[in-house]
């Protein structure tokens, strides 16, 4: 047998291979393969076995594991990989207690962003969103979702598909596409946002023509567009075949749980203060509840999404970095493992669960990502740590020993003694 790559003497492998997305208590329900091994051929997962049979295999290319834990690439289902600028300086005012709205007048807040990524040239922006990758892809995440949603115009809403397309195309990281051209209300739409929306329906068309997005998004709060208008706009989006999302109940609780259900999302997203209702509909449907703590803590809140109570209740979730300029300033989703762990009660199982296979179901990556299986891609991370509880349990550093992109070497820790 010859192969391209062979992994061996692995000390833990994580599959993930359990038919997704997992619901409730079968997240906390792993397989852990001792003393594995796994081949691959042409970038794909080849054979998996034990490491006394892999004795037989040629390879190209051979890494000792060494004991290390093993595992699929990670998944992030919600980021917003495309902006201009910055907001470094909000931080000193938010620890001041100057008020959100206070920042929007001082020019602040998302605006700013707006601002900043309709000045921001497009080589400027994809130079700046490749950057981004890398630090994903050293952290282990080989799959990744980006949202628009700072331009809340044509033109720049274009811009920022655009430079994901590209940055899709010339980054070795697989990457799925959102439209979130309602993310917020322009102020010369404040009194009349069913004009915005019609505005941001009319882009449907194009974008599906030119491939630069596979589902729709919609900011659904308080403040920004309610139920209703959010369920005519994504029942819009859905009659011109995207798949759609729902950012939901993250500061209210509205009913967007509720409607993401409804309209048949493939994810509700947030859900901070998702009602019992709710979650009692996420676990009766096939929608997956994206959980962003990174946001909580950044933005030093004291609740966190009942991410327990809807797993309990037997929903399938995912967690995500929710990477943006604004509340969650981060491209390691292996921290926010560890806040899934302190802050949302999640067992390791559950959170790794959450990172490979249920993130890659809640982008429509099920068939692909999240998982170590034969012929899939391999899409494989080895970690600097014994075992998989080890990860969310050493919190706030970098565990990656090596990442492996579609069967190639993408990324290896280098010592420096």
């Amino acid at each position: 047998m010859h192969v391209d790559l062979l992994i061996t003497n692995i000390g833990q492998l994580l599959t993930m291979d359990k038919k997704g997305p997992v619901k409730g208590r079968d997240m906390n329900e792993l397989t852990v393969l001792e003393g594995a091994a796994v081949a691959v051929r042409n970038g794909k997962v080849d054979w998996i076995g034990s490491s006394e049979k892999a004795a037989n295999i040629q390879a190209a290319r051979t890494i000792d594991a060494k004991g290390k834990l093993v595992t699929p690439g990670l998944v992030d289902p919600h980021t917003h990989l495309v902006f201009g600028g910055s907001r470094e300086k909000e931080m000193a005012l938010k620890q001041q207690g100057v008020p959100y709205l206070e920042i929007l007048k001082q020019g602040g807040g998302i605006l700013s962003t707006v601002n900043s990524t309709k000045e921001t040239a497009y080589e400027d922006l994809l130079e700046k969103a490749l950057f981004h990758l890398d630090r994903m892809a050293m952290h282990g995440i080989t799959t990744v979702e980006a949202k628009s949603g700072y331009g809340l115009d044509k033109k720049t809403e274009l811009k920022q598909l655009q430079v994901a397309k590209a940055a899709g195309d010339q980054h070795p990281l697989d990457l799925v596409s959102t439209f979130l051209g309602a993310h917020a209300i322009p102020p010369e739409y404040k009194e009349n946002p069913d004009a915005f929306l019609d505005e941001m329906a009319e882009m449907f068309d194009e974008i599906k023509d030119k491939n630069l997005a596979e589902f729709v998004d919609i900011f659904t709060e308080t403040g920004v567009f309610s139920v209703e208008q959010s369920r005519k706009y994504l029942l819009a989006a859905k009659e011109k075949g995207f798949g759609v999302k729902v950012h939901a109940d993250e500061i209210d609780p509205l009913g967007g749980t509720e409607l993401a259900v409804e309209v048949g999302a493939i994810s509700g997203d947030h859900l901070a203060v998702a009602s019992d209702e709710g979650i009692k509909q996420l676990a009766a449907s096939d929608t997956i509840g994206v959980i962003l703590p990174g946001t909580s803590f950044y933005l030093g809140k004291d609740t966190y999404s009942p991410a327990r109570k809807m797993v309990d209740a037997g929903a399938a979730i995912s967690i995500s970095t929710d990477f943006n300029p604004g509340s969650s300033v981060t491209e390691n989703l292996q921290l926010i493992m560890s806040i899934a762990a302190l802050k949302l009660k999640l067992s390791p199982e559950e959170i790794w669960h959450a990172v490979t296979v249920n993130a890659a179901h809640a982008i429509g990556r099920g068939s692909e990502a999240g998982t170590i299986a034969i012929g899939r891609k391999a899409d494989i991370v080895l970690w600097d740590a014994p075992n998989y509880m080890y990860i969310p349990y050493h919190y706030g550093v970098n565990h990656i020993n090596t990442v492996v992109k579609n069967g190639s070497v993408l990324y290896e820790r280098q010592a420096i003694r």
